[in-house]
């Protein structure tokens, strides 16, 4: 699992490979999408050719995936192939402190 905190951003890249671990092509552009438990909490910038994707944290913590769906035949079939990345969002470092007033009441 990857862990980002609320403020920062992350670069991705496709590497698809073959059963033996060889770097093997994909037919056309791979299509990448946040999902998971809380898919809201990233944004996704796929580049033109979708082989890599920057993702940025939104702001809430929690978990989600990255998922990146590419074609493995080169023909004109389909075969998918997909890959998923878990990413955790933590808290970054306290930067002030916010005070909390309770309810005001008679003395």
């Amino acid at each position: 699992m990857l862990v980002l905190t609320d403020v920062q951003k992350v670069h991705l890249a496709v590497r698809p490979i073959d059963a033996a671990g060889n770097q093997a092509p994909v037919d056309g552009k791979p299509t990448w999408a946040a999902g998971g438990a809380n898919p809201e909490i990233l944004e996704l910038v796929p580049s033109d050719d979708g082989l890599s994707c920057d993702v940025f944290t939104v702001g809430p913590l929690g978990t989600a995936q990255v998922q990146v769906n590419a074609d493995a035949d080169m023909g004109e079939g389909i075969v998918p192939i997909v890959g998923l990345l878990d990413i955790e969002v933590q808290a970054s470092q306290a930067v002030s402190v916010a005070i909390d007033a309770g309810t005001p009441e008679p003395k």
